[in-house]
């Protein structure tokens, strides 16, 4: 293949690499919904059996949420700066991955409830520091002018993706609920099909993906990793202030973002809707977002990806006002709409947007530290509409502080936005330190190259 018809397949479709990397949201997106539905489920049984009433519960699985977000927001940049060391971040990708599927298996076994949740614990944050080396590993299969179309493709097939596993499972559930099948095998059959599908898509990545930005390799690897961890915003960065105040802007919107989408169960309870309607619910969030996604991306392509988070944002600050006057069922299925048809244009935009203002070489760093503040919004979120409910009573009000960090999010993000723009018209787009340029091709592989058996 000459290199016009490399640049050909390069505009028009995808590499092997990209697909794969692609596929991986497929597999582990099963996950989340998994836990979204039935995790809540197993755990309110066991707790009820244990004695706890309603309100211990909620206070208890408050309490391990919180753990886990605290523990991946402490470790994610840690791991991250490790996995930028040279050919670390595939055996730690996959190694966090296998842990988190094999903890995916045991979840549907018969535990106690201390044993459950451990396992639970283990899982989760395993999955969440798989996605670390996922994001960062972004910038190794594609290159800078793809990178929203890839990002956009990934959350845009794990949405639709999901589906086909988590349909299933609801099947399997039924069939528990009918007395055709005892509980404890569905919830073992539902399990290892979940980590069966995670595993399926997780294996063609981790064959094929070959680390090509990376710090050189030094003695006492550990230690060094948190030299350079600590020091990462004390010595030169490209463009620092704006990837600080991206970081900051980020924090603040993404907050609004995790919030509505992990208050919508709890809003449709208050409701009254049955669970039926919510997995229903669920699903059409899933399915609206998947075009979405991918129309997201494609706009990347024409307009400026920055206008267009400006753009997400902006309507995710119309969701949460509307959120404040929800009353109603039909008001419900609404915001399901809004939710699908803005998340996964904001999410995939953000992960790009970012991939592009960082050295390429410490990806595994930035995005551990974008990590930290992904967590650390959706902890400060939910506990800041948990305390506004608590003093009013009323959960409608519990959305005014969120809408408030969306909208100084929106403000905060038109500054970064503005200072991206001001370093790039003085210093070129391309933010990658020279000699990093020199060290790696810039061509993204065709079919069957960067390290593909």
């Amino acid at each position: 293949m000459d290199t016009s018809d490399t640049q050909k397949t390069k505009k028009s479709s995808f590499s092997s690499l990209e697909k794969k990397w692609i596929m991986y949201d497929v597999g582990n997106s099963a996950f989340t919904l998994l836990i979204a539905v039935f995790i809540p489920i197993i755990v309110g049984d066991l707790c009820t059996a244990s004695g706890m009433t309603n309100a211990e519960y909620q206070t208890f699985w408050s309490l391990i949420t919180s753990i886990i977000t605290l523990v991946v927001a402490v470790i994610s940049p840690v791991i991250g700066t490790f996995a930028d060391g040279e050919g670390m971040k595939k055996p730690l990708f996959f190694g966090s991955a296998l842990i988190g599927i094999i903890c995916c298996v045991l979840l549907g076994m018969p535990l106690p409830l201390a044993g459950f949740i451990a396992v639970f614990i283990v899982s989760k944050i395993s999955y969440n520091i798989s996605l670390v080396f996922y994001d960062s590993m972004l910038t190794d299969v594609t290159d800078m002018e793809r990178v929203d179309k890839i990002s956009s493709h990934g959350y845009a097939w794990g949405y639709i993706g999901s589906c086909i596993p988590f349909i299933v499972s609801i099947g399997i559930y039924a069939l528990s609920l009918f007395d055709l099948l005892p509980a404890m095998w569905a919830y073992m059959i539902i399990f290892i099909l979940n980590a069966a599908w995670w595993l399926a898509f997780t294996l063609p990545i981790t064959k094929s993906y070959k680390q090509l930005h990376f710090v050189k390799r030094e003695p006492h690897a550990v230690r060094q990793s948190f030299k350079r961890l600590f020091s990462v915003f004390k010595e030169k960065v490209p463009n620092k202030k704006g990837i600080l105040i991206f970081l900051l802007a980020f924090f603040l919107y993404i907050d609004g973002v995790y919030t509505v989408i992990d208050l919508a169960t709890t809003y449709g309870y208050a409701l009254g809707i049955d669970q039926i309607q919510l997995v229903l619910a669920l699903l059409l969030t899933q399915i609206i977002a998947f075009p979405c996604a991918i129309i997201s991306g494609i706009l990347a392509k024409k307009y400026d990806n920055g206008k267009l988070i400006i753009f997400f944002i902006s309507g995710y600050l119309g969701v949460a006002l509307f959120a404040i006057w929800l009353t109603e069922a039909w008001q419900f299925w609404f915001l399901a709409v809004c939710v699908g048809l803005l998340q996964g244009g904001v999410q995939a935009l953000s992960r790009s947007y970012f991939a592009k203002i960082i050295p390429l070489d410490k990806s595994g760093e930035f995005f551990g530290i974008m990590d930290v503040f992904g967590k650390g919004a959706s902890f400060f979120g939910t506990m800041l509409v948990s305390v506004v409910t608590g003093l009013s009573g009323n959960l409608n009000y519990g959305v005014i502080p969120i809408s408030c960090l969306i909208g100084v999010g929106l403000v905060v993000f038109v500054f970064a936005y503005l200072e991206i723009k001001n370093y790039e018209k003085h210093h070129g787009k391309q933010l990658i330190a020279a000699e990093e340029s020199d060290k790696n091709d810039e061509t993204v592989p065709s079919e069957g190259e960067n390290g593909e058996n």
